[in-house]
Formats: C-alpha cells, sequence, structure tokens
C-alpha cells in the first residue's frame, strides 16, 4: 500500500505519534526505520485532497514532531509507493538527511511579511513630489492628457517600489545578524518583504522582539507581522 510521508527524523526522536491519525484514512501514524534515520507516514489514500482536515492533519504532525526534537518536514501531498521505496530514500540520502538533521538541532523558523498600506504611501507620494502633485491635480475627474495620466502611473509605481525596496533593504538588514539562515521569497503586491529566518532556539525572543521593535520604527501604514515558531520547512 502507497504511504503517505510526513517527514525524517533520526531515531533518537521520540517519535510521539500513538495518538496522531494520518491525512485522509485517518491511519495511525508510524515509524519507517533504515540505519540512522526514520520516515513518519500513515497509509495514503487513492487520491490525496487539500482538504481542511487533511492539512490540519499533516501540520499536526509537523508540530508534534518538531516540539519533541529536529526532524526534516516535507510539503503537504507527499507519497511514497511502500516501505521499501521510503526506506530507499533514506538510505540513499542517508548523509545528507543526517547532516541537515544536525543543522536545523535546536533551531527554528520564523516568517516575515512586510505589509505596507496603499492608500497611505500614495497619500505621502503625493504630498512629497511636487510633479505627482501637479500630474494628479491634472487627471483629477479623469481630465488631462493621455501622456500626462501615463507619467502619473509611471511615476507613482516607480516610487512606490523604490520605497518598497527601501523599506525591504532595512528589514531585512536589521534581522539577518539575528538568524542563522535566510529564505527570501520575491516582493508582491500584498507583501514587500517575504522572507524566512532560521534561529537559534536561545534567541527565538530576541529576534521576534526585534520584528515588534522594527514594525514600530516604521513609517505610518507600514507592518512587519511575525509568524513562528514553525517547523522549518524553507531550510529542510
Amino acid at each position: 500500500m502507497s504511504l503517505y510521508v510526513y517527514a525524517i527524523t533520526g531515531t533518537s526522536h521520540p517519535l510521539r505519534l500513538d495518538d496522531l491519525k494520518g491525512v485522509g484514512l485517518r491511519s495511525d501514524v508510524r515509524a519507517v526505520r533504515s540505519g540512522s534515520l526514520c520516515a513518519v507516514v500513515s497509509d495514503a489514500p487513492d487520491e490525496v485532497s487539500v482538504a481542511r482536515r487533511d492539512l490540519e492533519a499533516h501540520q499536526a504532525v509537523q508540530e508534534r514532531l518538531w516540539g519533541d526534537g529536529a526532524s526534516l518536514p516535507l510539503s503537504f501531498g507527499f507519497v511514497a509507493g511502500d516501505e521499501d521505496a521510503v526506506r530507499a530514500v533514506l538510505d540513499q540520502g542517508a548523509d545528507q538527511f543526517a547532516q541537515r538533521l544536525a543543522e536545523l538541532t535546536d533551531r527554528e523558523e520564523f516568517n516575515v511579511k512586510g505589509v505596507q498600506d496603499e492608500d497611505t504611501v500614495l497619500r505621502d507620494i503625493v504630498e512629497e513630489s511636487e510633479r505627482v502633485r501637479e500630474l494628479n491635480e491634472a487627471t483629477r475627474t479623469g481630465g488631462g492628457t493621455y501622456e500626462e495620466r501615463l507619467e502619473l502611473g509611471q511615476l507613482l509605481a516607480q516610487e512606490v517600489q523604490n520605497r518598497q525596496d527601501l523599506l525591504a533593504g532595512q528589514v531585512v538588514a536589521a534581522l539577518r545578524p539575528l538568524a542563522v539562515a535566510e529564505s527570501l521569497s520575491p516582493a508582491s503586491q500584498q507583501y514587500f518583504v517575504n522572507a524566512s529566518y532560521l534561529v537559534d532556539r536561545e534567541r527565538a525572543e530576541e529576534f521576534t522582539r526585534a520584528c515588534r521593535e522594527l514594525s514600530d520604527g516604521l513609517p505610518e501604514g507600514v507592518e512587519v507581522r511575525v509568524g513562528g515558531p514553525l517547523p522549518p520547512y524553507s531550510f529542510a
């Protein structure tokens, strides 16, 4: 029977799995062992659907494992053919898995997102740029020429981008010294910075405090949100 795979751990991990139920079939969660490694699995359904209760079951296993020791969490939906296939993967990647487990021991992931209120930043740009004010007045209520409307849009977009780049640089520069690794995702319309940080557990409180202080010191309409501690998906 195919197996749903949650994570890889060392055999020294406590593996407190008795009360956990797996994704899909709600079968018992168990460990498949090979050498010094374990894969945490359950029987897999014929099709894995992205249902809320399955996502919650997946996350419950990850949180239990990570709360008790280092693990390499797999993303939702990973299925292997059978136990032999799982052991083959463990054997093939044994050295790499062991190294990553050692690197993640006593460390936690935090996700940091930077949010900027669009209305606030646009208001600030209009107030601070004489040319933008002129164009804004000229094109208000549908007036102005096509060239003026085009220039206004280009100026606003460029200035928003410049400010987001500056803010992102400030956030990353402030948090990077507190982490042992970082993973930066591309900025988006929603977030001017979206980054994951791997932090020594003993510095977790310092890291979250730095995020709060950073957010408090940013301009009006700008906020830094921190999530975690989390299983280290971004670094496994």
